[in-house]
């Protein structure tokens, strides 16, 4: 119990991880303990998957460019046009500015430099505390966000349905920075439910993950049940903070 408070203590006062950019920020990522690289190691062993067919091709890289920098986070499909991924994705920090939507691009069932299906982002919905212009709110559970894409990519790639978390066995699916270009799938996470409906988890995940779903495979197929808001290497592990889906209302078309 001791170091379960600590780990929430380090996840929630844990800067975001500005737009999943890439930096030293690996090193305690990757070594964990006394044994260097064993926490990429993990993350290296994880399952890749074929992005390009279903129900994987509904997860897709949000990428943004500019000139001095190139940066990605993970989302998933939950509708035709609606992608849902983490809100600190889409502020920069360098600037202290939200990032313009059409600035952004979501590929669906990306893989090794191809994608399904591509779109610019039309809009992009926020928590109503998180809208002020130049500020980012820190806390976990306003971490999300849902892209209006200008093309319907859902009617080609299909979608992921959003529920509640079961007794099902629930794993992420994402682009971590040290495989960025292959979709890949952790084992079992095994998430505890938390205080404020936030979810805790020893998960191999890193920057790049950020946003990419927490699934659980139902009667009815894959769902959501949350999204990786942010990581830290801890006496236990990799360990992840998720937002669960009850903590938001998708609105969904």
């Amino acid at each position: 119990m001791r170091w379960m408070v600590l780990i929430v203590t380090m996840l929630w006062t844990h800067p975001a991880l500005s737009e999943g950019r890439f930096s030293q920020v690996w090193s305690p990522i990757c070594s964990l303990g006394s044994q260097s690289d064993a926490g990429c190691d993990d993350i290296r062993a994880r399952e890749i998957l074929n992005a390009d067919e279903l129900p994987w091709r509904a997860i897709g890289r949000v990428n943004f460019a500019s000139r001095d920098q190139r940066s990605h986070c993970t989302g998933v499909l939950v509708s035709e046009r609606q992608v849902l991924t983490a809100a600190h994705c889409l502020y920069n920090t360098a600037r202290q500015s939200w990032i313009p939507p059409s600035s952004i691009r979501f590929a669906a069932g990306y893989q090794r430099g191809e994608a399904a299906a591509v779109s610019t982002v039309a809009a992009y919905l926020l928590h109503p505390e998180q809208g002020k212009i130049g500020v980012f709110n820190n806390r976990v559970d306003l971490d999300w966000a849902i892209l209006e894409l200008e093309n319907p990519l859902g009617q080609d790639v299909g979608v992921l349905s959003v529920g509640n978390t079961g007794p099902a066995e629930p794993f992420v699916a994402g682009y971590p920075g040290l495989r960025p270009h292959v979709l890949s799938r952790t084992a079992t996470c095994d998430p505890r439910r938390m205080e404020g409906g936030m979810l805790l988890a020893i998960c191999p995940l890193m920057m790049g993950d950020s946003g990419a779903p927490l699934l659980e495979q139902t009667p009815n197929g894959l769902q959501v049940v949350g999204i990786v808001s942010r990581v830290a290497a801890t006496p236990e592990g990799i360990t992840a903070l998720f937002l669960s889906t009850d903590l938001f209302d998708l609105n969904l078309d």
